[in-house]
C-alpha cells in the first residue's frame, strides 16, 4: 500500500491544501483517506484535496512526502489519473 501527500501549498477557501493519491486503487485511497477523516465531498477525481492541518497526520498515518510531480506521474504510471473535463466537476468552463 502506497499513498503520497504532496506540501500544502495549493490555495483555496483561505486556507492551503494538500493532493492525497494513491499509486495502486482508489478503494486503498478511500479507505486511507476515511481514516484520515477527509469527507467524500474532498475527493476531486483521482485524489483528495486535504487541508493543511491534517498534513502531518497523514504522514504519521503512512503517506509518503512527495512533490506535485511525482503525484502526477505516479497517477499515470498506475493508470489513476483522470483529466478534469472542462465545464464538469472541477473543471473549467
Amino acid at each position: 500500500m502506497t499513498v503520497y501527500i504532496d506540501p500544502p501549498m495549493w490555495p483555496g477557501h483561505g486556507r492551503l491544501w494538500s493532493h492525497l493519491i494513491s499509486d495502486r486503487s482508489y478503494g486503498e485511497l478511500h479507505a486511507f483517506a476515511a481514516g484520515l477523516g477527509c469527507p467524500p465531498g474532498a475527493f476531486d477525481g483521482d485524489h483528495y484535496d486535504v487541508p493543511a492541518e491534517r498534513h502531518a497526520e497523514a504522514l504519521r498515518r503512512g503517506a509518503v512526502p512527495a512533490d506535485t510531480r511525482t503525484l502526477v506521474c505516479r497517477l499515470h504510471a498506475a493508470g489513476l489519473r483522470r483529466r478534469k473535463r472542462p465545464g464538469g466537476p472541477g473543471g473549467r468552463a
